[in-house]
């Protein structure tokens, strides 16, 4: 991963010195499952090691189509000694490998143009993120892979992409972090507070 991108899906990665696996392409080529409405809902993160810095997050899981959700991250990113709120929006669909079964995300980094040196350009360009996911009654298990699962890069064809993760997971390798990993409880989403 080069140090131009800005993520929008774990913004702590220069904290924590891991990040997700950027893919250019998903684990599946389409959508091709109904959407469970299950995860549909407001999904709050249950906090990992007891501070506000590292666990608070939510997802938003509505449904896009019959086979597509739109999901939104409320986070924190850190700039210097500030953690501020970050919000980023995908688009995403399931998929299964074995009985694991992921949740492919589009999302899109900018990258910096510094082809010209008078003037940069940022440009946007579409990237792939994918995470196991695991429904326990109200509890959401989020596993994202990250970028040091495999030591191939970069994958032309998303059964590629599935093939790697497959021979790994089947060797019962962990392709996760855990600083990656988080749990949701399914609440009421939180209505926005009236003004006096």
């Amino acid at each position: 991963m080069t140090p131009k991108k800005i993520l929008w899906l774990l913004p702590l990665t220069i904290l924590l010195y891991a990040c997700p696996f950027e893919s250019t392409v998903p684990l599946a080529s389409g959508p091709a499952e109904p959407v469970d409405s299950n995860l549909v809902g407001y999904w709050y993160g249950i906090v990992k090691d007891g501070s506000d810095f590292f666990g608070i997050e939510a997802l938003d899981i509505t449904q896009k189509s019959d086979s597509v959700y739109s999901v939104t991250r409320y986070g924190k990113s850190v700039k210097g000694d500030i953690i501020l709120p970050d919000t980023a929006y995908f688009t995403g669909y399931v998929s299964y490998i074995g009985e694991h079964r992921f949740m492919n995300l589009e999302g899109s980094v900018e990258l910096r143009d510094t082809k010209n040196k008078k003037s940069v350009k940022m440009i946007t360009t579409k990237v792939y993120y994918a995470s196991a996911i695991k429904l326990d009654h109200d509890t959401l298990d989020v596993k994202t892979i990250t970028e040091d699962f495999s030591v191939k890069k970069f994958f032309n064809r998303p059964e590629d992409f599935k093939q790697a993760v497959s021979i790994l997971v089947n060797q019962q390798k962990n392709v996760y972090d855990d600083q990656y990993s988080l749990k949701y409880r399914k609440i009421p989403k939180p209505q926005p507070l009236k003004p006096y």
